[in-house]
């Protein structure tokens, strides 16, 4: 069910897709008064034409939104996406990390700027097509895995703040992927069958080298080296590889080798053994938390097709120490870290450092009874 009183106003962020596309009918369905907006991010293909993350997108949810007899506006933000994704994408790279953009799109643009958008407009509510749940229990807002958990897409959405919860919709937090495009076939939407859209937006040939030689951006060529610092070849610019990479490394040797990390001031590449991708803990920083206490039973998930693992965390001052009860292959610095307890979302932040060494067993069991105070929620 969806909550709230009807007659509520509600804006629906719609890319062109199935999944905004229900939940845009099934909130006019429950009596919202429901109005489609889509955010034209400047996203360039097929020539100067902007595809806003898809080449038919404006269409498309311009389209549904008659169907349903709703309005549809388009709101250009194209700066925004440009400022807060695309440069913050660029700069991280050429760091020698690995950013999440589809995080920050969250973070900055949908539940930052849109929403705002909405609040000044007069809206109740934003709403998305994300599949994610939040409820209201002891007294307080949560975010929630949503029924269908091979499509939980919370990991993207912890960066929204804690007193925006209650301003947010997700309609299809009890739906599967199937029941979504049989509900939409049913309405006779045409959408209903649409492809997903599994890539970074804005890199539209899915070749990083490109993007950045396409916006003058360096990637100079550089040397490949084993942990001691031996060269063992030459790479094409770090942003061509990612942590744990194996195959199109161009290196002879007895054992396969794994990309490790980077050294960007070296403008360096490191790899090793596959054990050597293992590491017992992370530092995260730049923090939302949703919770105001982590119970003892905590979990982590480093990447979003990783399954959450266990693992103890503790504040040291703006940081959150992670250790893992067992170790975590292929950590990567700039990579988000989400924090739950069930199916619910304590919060996360971004991968500042890898822990690589296990302390002492004592240091890193999870605490038997009792938990342990996490940090204080924000928002």
């Amino acid at each position: 069910m969806i909550g709230g009183p009807l007659k509520k106003k509600v804006m629906v962020a719609m890319s062109g897709g199935v999944d905004s596309s229900l939940a845009a009918l099934l909130l006019k369905e429950a009596g919202y008064v429901v109005t489609g907006v889509t955010m034209c991010l400047g996203v360039r293909q097929e020539g100067d034409r902007a595809s806003c993350c898809g080449g038919d997108a404006i269409e498309d949810a311009k389209r549904v939104c008659g169907q349903l007899e709703i309005p549809h506006f388009v709101f250009d933000f194209a700066h925004l996406m440009e400022t807060w994704v695309i440069n913050k994408f660029t700069a991280e790279y050429l760091k020698g990390r690995t950013p999440n953009p589809c995080v920050d799109c969250n973070r900055y643009l949908k539940f930052g700027s849109l929403l705002e958008k909405a609040r000044n407009l007069g809206f109740d509510y934003l709403a998305t097509g994300h599949y994610a749940k939040i409820a209201h229990t002891g007294g307080a807002w949560r975010l929630l895995r949503p029924e269908d958990k091979n499509k939980d897409q919370t990991y993207f959405l912890y960066p929204i703040k804690k007193s925006d919860l209650s301003r947010i919709l997700f309609p299809l937090g009890n739906l599967s992927k199937a029941d979504v495009r049989a509900q939409a076939k049913k309405a006779g939407l045409h959408v209903a069958q649409k492809t997903e859209s599994q890539d970074i937006c804005f890199v539209t040939t899915g070749n990083y080298r490109q993007f950045f030689e396409e916006r003058n951006l360096s990637a100079d060529a550089g040397d490949i080296v084993d942990d001691a610092g031996k060269i063992l070849g030459r790479h094409q610019g770090i942003i061509s590889y990612t942590i744990g990479q194996r195959s199109g490394l161009g290196i002879s040797a007895k054992a396969p080798l794994y990309v490790l990390r980077f050294d960007a001031v070296k403008n360096q590449v490191i790899v090793g053994k596959k054990e050597d991708l293992s590491s017992s803990g992370l530092i995260a920083t730049d923090l939302n938390i949703l919770s105001d206490r982590f119970p003892e039973e905590l979990e982590a998930k480093i990447r979003y097709r990783k399954k959450p693992a266990r693992c103890r965390v503790t504040r040291e001052g703006e940081k959150l120490k992670v250790i893992f009860k067992e170790a975590q292959e292929s950590i990567t610095p700039g990579q988000a870290v989400v924090f739950y307890a069930g199916d619910e979302v304590l919060g996360g932040g971004v991968i500042e450092e890898v822990i690589r060494h296990f302390p002492p067993e004592k240091e890193s069991r999870i605490p038997p009874e009792g938990g342990f105070s996490g940090p204080t929620a924000a928002g």
